[in-house]
This record gives C-alpha cells, structure tokens and sequence, in this order.
C-alpha cells in the first residue's frame, strides 16, 4: 500500500494544496494532528484538505480535540484517538494529543502519561502506529535541546514493534527518522512523506 503521511499543517494552504496533489498517487492518506492553530480554523483546514483523492486516517495534534475533529472531519476519514482500524488489511493504531503535558496552556489538548499508557494499552498489534506525539528520545529535541517526547509512546513502541510509528509535534525534528527495534519511526511535519507498507 502506497500512504502518503504528513503532520502539523497548522493551516498552511500552500502544504495543504502538496498534499491533496500528492494524494492522486495514494492508496491512504495519514494525518497525525494539528491540522488547525490553537483550536481555531478546524473547518478552515478541513476545506483546504477537501480535495483528497484517497481514503485518510487521521489522529488530533494538540491543536484540536478528538471531538472537535470527528465533528470537522471530511467524508472518508477516520478519526483514531486510542482507536484502531484496518485499511486494506494494514491494522492501524491511532493516539492524538500533546504527550507528556505540554506547558502551552489551556487550550492546548494533553493527556499525563499515565493516561497515554493507558489507552495505548489498548493496542496489541498494528502495522502502523499513529502518534501526535515522538517517543521520548526519538524525533523530540526542541530547539531549546531539551527531549520533551512521550515515555508512555516509546514504551508502546517496544511492546508493540508496529512497522511504522508516525508522528509530529516537535516542529524542530520534522523530517527526522530513527529506529526503536524494528519500527521506524518518523517525525512527518507538513510535507508529503510517502511510505509503502504490506500488512503482516
């Protein structure tokens, strides 16, 4: 399956109009979160997105809530937040929001650690694993040098060793990869990524 995967398009008309291009060539797209700016313009991303020309399976950033994106979302996506779904038989993993607690306020959409471990528990097995947040060590270093991912995700990783993790957030690390065991993981940002996975 060709996915084509991008992250943090913070409304960017200019990224969005790449992507829904891109998107003829797609068998999936994948929207790891913050799609919007500060819970603002939700249906303003959506409309710069309507354009897709393949399915998309998106989680939400910390920019949006998961409600406020399944209210949003454009026919033919799928929203995941601790969720799972299958796409021509790939099993994907979903989990939004900012991991660990993020220091931007109350807008801004988090969850503790604990409770990032407790919905990615949910998770025994995917191919793809679908994050806002880096796991801690990974694709996380803030322009400051401080490593600010998600214990809870780097743990699940290793649990779950999925083929892909994707991911976003950290502005500073976008187009960053690495490996956690056999997993892949990438830190997306706003350009068309692309990745062909076959399911287990």
């Amino acid at each position: 399956m060709r996915i084509l995967a991008f992250s943090d398009m913070h409304l960017s008309r200019r990224h969005a109009a790449a992507i829904v291009e891109a998107s003829q060539e797609a068998d999936l797209v994948i929207g790891a979160g913050d799609f919007c700016n500060m819970r603002e313009g939700l249906d303003d991303a959506m409309h710069l997105l309507d354009g897709l020309q393949a399915p998309c399976v998106a989680v939400p950033g910390n920019c949006e809530s998961d409600d406020e994106l399944r209210t949003a979302a454009l026919p033919g996506m799928t929203v995941l937040h601790g969720e799972a779904t299958e796409v021509a038989g790939l099993t994907l993993f979903g989990l939004g929001y900012g991991v660990p607690v993020t220091p931007f306020g109350a807008w801004s959409c988090d969850l503790t650690e604990d409770t990032a471990a407790e919905m990615l528990a949910q998770c025994d097995v995917a191919d793809i694993l679908i994050l806002h947040s880096p796991p801690k060590g990974l694709a996380d270093v803030t322009s400051t040098g401080h490593s600010v991912g998600s214990t809870a995700i780097h743990d699940a990783i290793i649990r779950i060793q999925p083929k892909l993790a994707l991911c976003g957030h950290i502005h500073d690390c976008w187009g960053v990869r690495g490996q956690i065991g056999q997993t892949v993981v990438v830190n997306l940002g706003p350009t068309v990524n692309w990745f062909d996975v076959t399911p287990s």
